[in-house]
């Protein structure tokens, strides 16, 4: 997938979905299928990367994985200095979804579309009131992800004061006629754009045919007993610890995903070792407590204790056809919180991985939250506190094993 935050630099003519896509959820995914280059065969597949399990609208659990994508920058292509960026992807991402590399014309030499996600960095909300948004999907997890789903391009236009002064009709003109060529456009209904938030999604589809431009307008969707499928619905449940009602609408479980750093070591004083897993800053952390999760490794890591059904050895699934994994899922228990029985002033995200050892300093970790254990409470003694995380590790591994 070709990543850019430059529109000079982006790969036309285009195929556009538009929107913030934070979570890409369920319904965000509804938007992003019209512009896919794939067979309805892949389009109405399940899908999702980094090895997390995905639940279908018929609540069907199937283990899919993708390779974690390397990363070639393109130094001609650098996107502008922007004070605060917190990210510098530009280059391409790994393969494309089908195998092929990316092309200006299809097998029969016919021009095509490059299927385009256009979204936003940072987050309009973020610009307007000068504080961090929190989000569900950094923008390497975004990636990821859009990558799995077979997504050609990503193009993050900097939100700034001249992009946010142009008017619907200067950002339909300018963004996606004269610098992305769109030939086709998917946003939801309730897509809002242009100066003030002013122009509508109706706006959007009268403007843009004016240019010969298809618009599709994907409605709202609703998951289980009729929730409205959106980012902050995911943020209240992950907030109250309703993990099953932000995983649902999600349709896959929410992970944390970062990289293993020096801690405490506290949890080896007590028998319960943990890696502490650095997020980053703008991600959205769940209610703070102790969760059952599934956690990937990369083969060559792990040196088992005992077997266990908390190890599964066979890879599941590959998501992206072809595309071979060397991941591996390990059961675990995750305290997110500040520690209070140890007196901690900054929240941490720690996992224990049962029936496992190994050294994880250095490596990235992604660990699918499946069950909210309890929420964070302070003990009176390091030995009540060794008791209950030996009780949270036994409920886990029931709720894991039930959930294969």
């Amino acid at each position: 997938m070709w990543v850019t935050s430059s529109c000079t630099a982006a790969l036309t003519p285009t195929s556009v979905a538009l929107g913030n896509f934070d979570g890409l959820h369920l319904g965000h995914r509804q938007v992003v299928q019209p512009i896919l280059n794939r067979s309805p065969e892949q389009n109405s597949a399940t899908i999702l990367a980094s090895g997390q399990n995905l639940r279908s609208n018929a609540g069907r659990d199937e283990n899919l994985e993708s390779e974690p994508p390397a990363t070639c920058y393109n130094d001609s292509a650098a996107p502008p200095d922007r004070a605060g960026s917190s990210h510098n992807f530009e280059g391409l991402i790994g393969p494309r979804a089908d195998g092929n590399s990316l092309s200006g014309r299809d097998s029969d030499g016919v021009d095509r579309l490059y299927g385009t996600v256009v979204t936003f960095d940072p987050h309009p909300q973020e610009f307007f009131t000068g504080q961090q948004k929190k989000l569900l999907t950094p923008l390497a997890e975004k990636v990821e992800l859009l990558a799995a789903m077979g997504v050609e391009q990503l193009v993050l236009l900097p939100f700034d004061r001249e992009l946010a002064a142009l008017t619907a009709c200067e950002f339909v003109e300018e963004i996606l006629v004269r610098q992305l060529k769109a030939s086709r456009i998917s946003v939801g209904i309730d897509f809002r754009f242009g100066r003030g938030r002013a122009g509508t999604a109706v706006d959007l589809q009268s403007i843009a045919s004016g240019y010969g431009i298809d618009v599709a307008l994907v409605p709202l969707h609703n998951c289980g007993e009729g929730d409205r499928i959106s980012s902050s619905a995911i943020r209240e449940g992950l907030a109250s610890g309703d993990l099953t009602r932000a995983n649902q609408l999600l349709g896959r479980p929410y992970s944390l995903v970062g990289t293993v750093v020096g801690g405490q070591r506290l949890g080896r004083t007590i028998g319960f070792p943990t890696a502490n897993i650095e997020l980053p800053p703008e991600k959205f952390l769940p209610r703070f407590g102790v969760y059952a999760v599934r956690v990937s490794l990369k083969h060559g890591w792990e040196k088992m204790k005992e077997e266990s059904s908390s190890y599964q050895r066979e890879n599941p699934k590959s998501l992206i056809p072809g595309a071979a994994s060397n991941l591996s899922f390990v059961n675990g228990v995750m305290n997110v919180g500040c520690r209070p029985t140890v007196d901690g002033l900054q929240p941490t995200v720690e996992v224990h991985l049962l029936d496992w050892s190994g050294d994880l300093y250095g490596q990235t970790l992604s660990a699918s939250l499946v069950e909210f254990l309890r929420p964070e409470q302070k003990f009176a003694s390091l030995d009540a506190l060794k008791t209950q995380i030996q009780a949270d590790c036994d409920i886990a591994r029931s709720v894991l094993t039930a959930k294969v």
